[in-house]
């Protein structure tokens, strides 16, 4: 599959971006990767909202093989093959996928975010603690220094 074939396939969808990206390429509009190629396939975003369809269709997710052991890939499933051939549908498959990716997205500064404010509340809590600490010895050795 070259960049053409692939610009042709997702025509109806919009704008997209293709990018070379490990052995084949990255789709992506509005900056959100929805899409790769790779083997000769084209494999969509998928969440829960859309594994089901896939299933249906009798599609797999990426799959590779890494020192001896099967990595199975579950965010990104294979474009039907009969799909190929109707660029309607494919437009609909593309929008859902697009759908999937940004929720993914969203989802992911989500956690970015909470991770990062759990490590704040946990600075300002050591911060906390070192401040009564202090305060906690400084009025000891006041109290040592006035009972001399």
């Amino acid at each position: 599959m070259d960049r053409e074939f692939l610009s042709e396939l997702f025509a109806g969808f919009g704008p997209v971006t293709i990018r070379r990206m490990f052995s084949g390429f990255g789709i992506s509009a509005d900056g959100i990767n929805f899409a790769l190629v790779l083997r000769g396939a084209v494999y969509l975003r998928a969440d829960e909202n859309s594994i089901p369809r896939f299933e249906s269709e009798g599609s797999q997710c990426f799959q590779y093989e890494m020192r001896g052991k099967l990595r199975m890939i579950g965010s990104y499933w294979q474009l039907p093959e009969r799909l190929y051939d109707d660029p309607d549908e494919v437009t609909e498959w593309a929008r859902v996928a697009h759908a999937a990716a940004i929720r993914a997205s969203l989802a992911k500064a989500s956690k970015k975010r909470t991770a990062k404010k759990a490590t704040t509340v946990k600075v300002v809590k050591k911060v906390a603690v070192k401040k009564v600490a202090s305060k906690t010895v400084s009025k000891a050795a006041k109290k040592r220094k006035s009972s001399s």
